[in-house]
Formats: C-alpha cells, sequence, structure tokens
C-alpha cells in the first residue's frame, strides 16, 4: 500500500450525489481502465457511479455523473508540480503530480479497489 497527497474536486467534503457537484466520490470502487491518451498526463478510470449511486440519483432526479479519474496535471501544465495541491481544483477527479500518476499507472491494474 502506498498513499499519496492529493487534489480533489472544489468542493471535496461530503460524497458525490450528482453531476456537477464538484465532489470526490467517497466509498469502494476499483481502477476499471487506464487511459494513455487523456487531456491530463495519464488518468486511470475509477468505477464511480456503481449501481447504488446510480440508482440514488435515479431516485433524486439527478444525473450520478462520472468520469472520474485518477490523473496527472493537465496536458502542457506539468511546470506546475506538487504546486497542484495548494487547492482542491478538479471537477471531482483525484489529482496527482505526472510522476506520482507515471508510478500508480505502472504499478496498478485494472480491478484494484480504491
Amino acid at each position: 500500500m502506498k498513499s499519496y497527497k492529493v487534489a480533489l474536486g472544489q468542493n471535496p467534503v461530503g460524497p458525490k450525489t450528482q453531476e456537477g457537484d464538484n465532489r470526490t466520490p467517497e466509498g469502494a470502487y476499483v481502477i476499471d481502465r487506464h487511459n494513455p491518451k487523456s487531456s491530463f498526463h495519464l488518468s486511470l478510470h475509477v468505477s464511480y457511479p456503481s449501481a447504488i449511486d446510480r440508482e440514488r440519483a435515479r431516485r433524486d432526479g439527478v444525473l450520478p455523473g462520472g468520469d472520474i479519474m485518477i490523473h496527472g496535471a493537465r496536458s502542457g501544465m506539468s511546470w506546475i508540480g506538487p504546486l497542484h495541491r495548494l487547492t482542491d481544483w478538479t471537477q471531482g477527479c483525484i489529482a496527482v503530480t505526472n510522476e506520482e500518476v507515471e508510478e500508480i499507472y505502472a504499478l496498478v491494474t485494472d480491478g484494484t479497489p480504491i
């Protein structure tokens, strides 16, 4: 196991409940695919929304959102490095440095729980 300092969604307190809430999902998810052609420096897709998330959103009459990733800096912004952690800036993703996402990308296989 390893831990990283991260930047989360712009509204990081509480669970993700709908598209556009700028929250990062909380719960049991897995990495379900690697994306080498991301608009960020590599990305790994998180399996949100789960069936429970989709049912809650349906019940509440909202869209659950999706496309949650662990990723590095936006392409062309690698100079920012660890400064990206000074604020929560994503729309619900989990951001790490480019070097960290390279490490995670190489070590983590699809199906890995997070």
